[in-house]
């Protein structure tokens, strides 16, 4: 109980009430909630002994009313209260006064309470932010080292492949100069098996002069022809050609 409610304070109290008004047993429990902002709550075991207490004394009255007892103050009961108004002026000013001091407890208590859940709130948001920050930093650092990886990766390959189309160029004109060697050597050796050399201007043409400067110029055709492609359209027209030059070399020759 209170201790608001001395000895026999809680009787005077409960007689204040039901001067008030008829009421039943758990409307004088929830009307002392109320009152003490819910930090006094009484059970039942409390208010319905006093309450029976107080009728047997003819202080009190009840009727059923849908199955509760309804309570109602007699006019014993209502000059006894007269009786005892300096107590009760009294009473009533102590009650104030807790009602007062637990308002004033819950309200450091809910300020207590705010204070610590804002502090709590703004460390969890600290800590957010730490940890979010951390987790950027190190996305951010992961990033930057997977695009150096992917950057000097790229730049290895670009040069490997240099290096290879280097080696490549190399070989195919190493293969190219040594086709051409081969080339002009058989041609050479072909052309001279072919005749006596002829007489022109008091002095003999050598048929192996005139076997190289034909195989180089086949050789030269060759790599064009391997390098651009040869369509029938171009394949006639370089026919077209050759017969020319061919009438014009044969011309030259004769003596």
């Amino acid at each position: 109980m209170s201790p608001v409610f001395g000895h026999g304070r809680l009787r005077l109290y409960l007689l204040k009430l039901l001067e008030e008004s008829p009421r039943h047993g758990y409307e004088v429990i929830r009307l002392l909630q109320d009152r003490f902002l819910g930090v006094y709550s009484p059970s039942p075991g409390t208010i319905y002994p006093r309450l029976a207490r107080l009728e047997e004394e003819g202080l009190v009255t009840h009727e059923v009313v849908d199955g509760k007892k309804v309570f109602t103050l007699t006019d014993k009961g209502r000059h006894e209260l007269n009786d005892r108004m300096d107590e009760l002026a009294e009473l009533e000013q102590e009650i104030t006064a807790s009602v007062q001091d637990i308002a004033r407890e819950v309200k450091e208590d809910v300020r207590q309470t705010v204070r610590s859940l804002r502090h709590e709130l703004t460390q969890m948001a600290r800590d957010i932010n730490k940890d979010a920050a951390r987790e950027n930093r190190d996305a951010w650092r992961d990033q930057k080292e997977e695009w150096r990886r992917q950057r000097q990766q790229a730049k290895d390959t670009l040069r490997q492949q240099k290096e290879e189309w280097r080696h490549h160029k190399e070989r195919l004109r190493e293969e190219t100069e040594r086709w051409q060697r081969d080339w002009r050597r058989i041609w050479e050796e072909t052309w001279s098996l072919s005749g006596q050399p002829p007489q022109r201007d008091g002095g003999p043409v050598h048929d192996a002069e005139l076997g190289r400067m034909l195989a180089d110029f086949v050789a030269e055709i060759r790599r064009e022809a391997s390098e651009g492609g040869v369509t029938e359209a171009a394949l006639a027209q370089c026919r077209a050609v050759l017969d020319e030059a061919a009438q014009r070399i044969r011309d030259t020759l004769r003596p």
